[in-house]
C-alpha cells in the first residue's frame, strides 16, 4: 500500500506548483509527505510542447519535494466529468489512499480548472463507495474516501475560506514555478506571448499572496475554499 498524507491534483503541469506547493512544503516539513497527479500533458499550450512540460513538471517537483508524480494523460481541454474519467482518478485515489486532496479552484478562468475541481471532488466521494469496483493490473482495490477535499485558488479572485502561513516557502515556491520555463517570461524566449507570460503575472501572482499574507499577519499566505463547513478542535491554534 501507498499511503500518501496529501495529494495534490491539477488539470495542468504547473498549476499545483503556482497555487499550493507553499502550502505542500510547509506539510512536508511537519511530516506530511505529498504526491502530485497531473490530469493533463498541457498540450494546448501555446508555449512549448508537452514533452517539454513533462521535464519541466519533474524538475519543479524535485524543487518542492514530491514523493511522487503522475499524469493521467487525459485530454487537455477536452477531458470530462464522466465515468471513464472518475475511475481513472479513482484508481489513484486508491492506490494512494491520501487522508486530503488538494484540487483546482471551483472556477477560474481556464474551463479546465473548474471541470478537474468537479471531477475531483465527485470522484473523491465515488472512491469511498464499496459498490464502485476498480482494480490495478487485476488486483482489486479497497475503497477510500479522503477526509477533504480542498481547492486551492487560481486566476479568479474567490473569496478563501481558509489562508495558509508559507512565508518560509514562497522563494522555493517561486522556482518551482519558473522550473516551467517554457511558460513564463524569458526575454530571450521567440515563443508568442500569452496571458501568463506577461513579465509582470508572476509578480501579481506574489502580490497576491502577499496580500493574503496581510490578512492573517504574515508576509505569505495560500488561499482554499472548502466543500463543507471545517471543524476546530484547538482555538489555540488558529491565526
Amino acid at each position: 500500500m501507498n499511503k500518501i498524507k496529501i495529494m495534490a491534483f491539477g488539470a495542468h503541469p504547473d498549476d499545483v506548483e503556482m497555487s499550493c506547493s507553499g502550502t505542500l512544503m510547509k506539510q512536508a516539513s511537519i511530516g506530511n509527505d505529498f504526491g502530485i497527479v497531473d490530469l493533463t500533458r498541457g498540450e494546448l499550450g501555446t508555449r512549448g510542447s508537452a514533452e517539454l512540460r513533462e521535464i519541466e513538471a519533474k524538475k519543479a517537483g524535485d524543487i518542492i519535494g514530491v514523493s511522487f508524480r503522475e499524469n493521467l494523460n487525459f485530454r487537455d481541454g477536452f477531458f470530462q466529468n464522466d465515468e471513464k474519467h472518475q475511475l481513472a482518478v479513482i484508481k489513484l485515489i486508491r492506490k494512494y489512499r491520501p487522508d486530503v486532496i488538494l484540487a483546482n479552484a471551483i472556477e477560474d478562468r481556464h474551463p479546465d480548472h473548474g471541470k478537474a475541481a468537479r471531477l475531483i471532488k465527485d470522484s473523491a466521494f465515488l472512491s469511498g463507495l464499496m459498490k464502485v469496483k476498480t482494480d490495478i493490473e487485476g488486483e482489486v482495490q479497497e475503497s477510500w474516501r479522503p477526509k477533504a477535499v480542498y481547492h486551492y485558488i487560481q486566476d479568479k479572485d474567490l473569496e478563501p475560506d481558509f489562508l495558509v502561513d508559507v512565508s518560509e516557502f514562497t522563494e522555493k515556491k517561486m522556482q518551482s514555478i519558473l522550473a516551467f520555463n517554457s511558460q513564463f517570461y524569458n526575454s530571450e524566449s521567440s515563443e508568442p506571448s500569452t496571458y501568463i507570460s506577461s513579465p509582470d503575472f508572476l509578480d501579481a501572482l506574489k502580490g497576491r499572496m502577499r496580500l493574503w499574507g496581510k490578512i492573517i499577519g504574515v508576509p505569505y499566505a495560500e488561499g482554499f475554499t472548502v466543500n463543507k463547513t471545517i471543524g476546530v478542535d484547538n482555538l489555540f491554534v488558529l491565526k
